[in-house]
């Protein structure tokens, strides 16, 4: 055993690195922050809705199709046209089964909300609402 010599290794200690924890910490809170801005429903725009005495809460439809003073269309902050819309909502699984609401304020040129419940109609939609509010209550 002449010229072999026993090798002893130090033993080397494990370490936690902290900054790819980190990383994969913030990549998760990015992550969790798009998917939950992605579940809030969509608010429209600011309109001057016309009120009624016979409003109901709905359920939060499919699609709500919000129409300006000028008579653009817009779905989820996106102007489309009258033949956008109809292949929108034809584009959907069920359209006989789509829920619509279109939100037009009360200055708004009645012409403009027949062009959208014409794209409505032409796409199969059938369940299609009309956003309001409630009329003030008069106290006596």
């Amino acid at each position: 055993m002449r010229g072999s010599r026993v090798r002893h290794l130090e033993a080397k200690r494990g370490r936690v690195e902290i900054i790819p924890m980190i990383d994969v910490m913030l990549f998760l809170l990015v992550f969790f922050i798009i998917v939950t801005l992605q579940m809030i429903p969509d608010k429209g725009i600011l309109l001057q809705l016309p009120s009624s005495s016979e409003t109901q809460r709905l359920a939060h439809p499919q699609y709500t199709v919000n129409v300006a003073a000028n008579g653009t269309m817009s779905v989820s902050g996106k102007t489309v046209t009258q033949a956008e819309l109809t292949a929108l909502l034809r584009g959907d699984p069920d359209p006989a089964h789509t829920e619509v609401t279109i939100a037009a304020s009360k200055d708004v040129p009645f012409q403009f909300f027949v062009h959208a419940m014409d794209a409505c109609h032409d796409a199969g939609v059938s369940d299609v609402g009309v956003a309001a509010q409630p009329a003030p209550v008069a106290t006596p």
